[in-house]
């Protein structure tokens, strides 16, 4: 009765910021956005009535913040300790239950969406569809994102914080607050994702072709490349990683990993796949022949969607594409294809990889719809400068006799 009131209030509190965001933003679709929190809410719902029948992560960081610190400081860290930290006040001065602290946890994950629902809709010019649903409506709405982002752990909170910075990032100018923020609780909840969005922005910035103030470029350089040199040894110390033989360390923690989840259910051994193969791995599957379970098959439809987007890459005009795109797209690509390297090179166990790879496949649609958008754009301008066919006049038979 508490997650259910609870899951009241907050849609009430919800309609206001969209409606402020509805008055700012002409082109928002406040009717599919509450829609989505619905839908949701019925991920978490979901994902509540399935671990009652299985081990979860979220169960164990309940009952640490309940009973696991004498204090709310005391819980206070990065990576796990975070969401405990999170958790705290909720569970031990507001008494929440472990289904409220569920649902708190899936709004979270519900903003996250949202976010990135604004900065698709901002940077995308043109309407592109599949089978008549427009794709960005369709993107919001692929059920394995949800499930990973509805329940108390780090996927719903991580993605609020990748949402929040690309948010930011796309109208730097009047949301340097919302990037603050996002880079603040990716970098609690992930440092090494934190470590690699802080790379792509500053890639982003260096070869930025659109005219984004000087001032605005340094201040966010300034600050992004401070963070990243203070907080290097730290980051690569939570990734279990040398700081002075990185490639190493990290080689020897990858085969490492690689072998161990190999053992779990679900597990493939790709210690000894090359690279590209790793990266297929991480990208397109399960892909139904080897999908561990209902939630695998459900997972295989959408990385099929994901391989028909990833073919229209395999065009002429993409490295053009790519040395032309803004510094959003340009970010985009460096976390994703850093993060895939990371995690495919450390992950086989299927289930972690379906779990894990919700975090970086938003920046591979971002980049896959902006390039459509830029072949759009040719094919629109190519258009306008045909010159208009002059219509011959009428010759009539009269007019040849005379």
């Amino acid at each position: 009765m508490g997650a259910l009131f609870l899951v009241i209030v907050l849609f009430g509190i919800t309609l206001p910021l969209l409606q402020v965001m509805k008055a700012r933003l002409k082109w928002f679709q406040m009717g599919m956005i509450k829609s989505l929190y619905w839908y949701h809410i019925l991920f978490a719902l979901i994902y509540y009535i399935y671990v009652q029948s299985s081990a979860s992560d979220s169960v164990a960081y309940y009952y640490r913040a309940q009973s696991g610190y004498e204090n709310w400081m005391e819980a206070y860290g990065t990576g796990t300790p975070f969401i405990d930290f999170v958790a705290w006040p909720f569970v031990n001065y507001l008494g929440f239950s472990y289904e409220m602290m569920m649902m708190l946890f899936a709004w979270m994950g519900y903003w996250g969406f949202v976010f990135f629902y604004i900065t698709f809709k901002e940077n995308i010019r043109f309407h592109h569809s599949l089978k008549g649903i427009a794709l960005i409506s369709l993107i919001v709405f692929l059920p394995n994102m949800h499930y990973w982002t509805a329940s108390l752990g780090k996927g719903s909170i991580i993605f609020l914080g990748l949402g929040m910075t690309m948010y930011g990032l796309s109208r730097l100018k009047s949301r340097k607050i919302a990037l603050l923020i996002g880079l603040l609780i990716v970098y609690h909840v992930r440092p090494h994702v934190f470590f690699l969005m802080g790379m792509g922005i500053l890639a982003g910035l260096v070869t930025a072709r659109e005219k984004v103030p000087l001032y605005q470029k340094l201040i966010v350089f300034a600050g992004v490349g401070v963070a990243v040199f203070f907080l290097y040894d730290d980051v690569m110390a939570f990734a279990n990683l040398d700081s002075e033989n990185l490639f190493e360390s990290f080689d020897q923690l990858s085969s490492h990993r690689s072998v161990e989840l190999a053992k779990a259910g679900s597990g493939i051994d790709i210690s000894g796949y090359p690279l590209p193969l790793k990266l297929f791995t991480f990208w397109f599957r399960p892909l139904f022949i080897d999908a561990p379970g209902p939630i695998g098959i459900i997972v295989s439809f959408e990385n099929l969607f994901y391989l028909w987007l990833a073919g229209k890459v395999f065009s002429g005009s993409f490295i053009g594409f790519m040395g032309k795109s803004q510094a959003l797209v340009k970010t985009s690509a460096v976390v994703f294809l850093a993060t895939s390297v990371a995690l495919s090179g450390t992950l086989s166990n299927l289930g972690i990889i379906i779990r894990q790879k919700s975090m970086v496949m938003y920046f591979f649609l971002f980049i896959i719809l902006c390039y459509m958008d830029y072949k759009k754009s040719i094919l629109v301008n190519r258009k306008k400068k045909l010159p208009e066919k002059k219509q011959l006049p009428v010759v009539t038979r009269e007019a040849l006799l005379n």
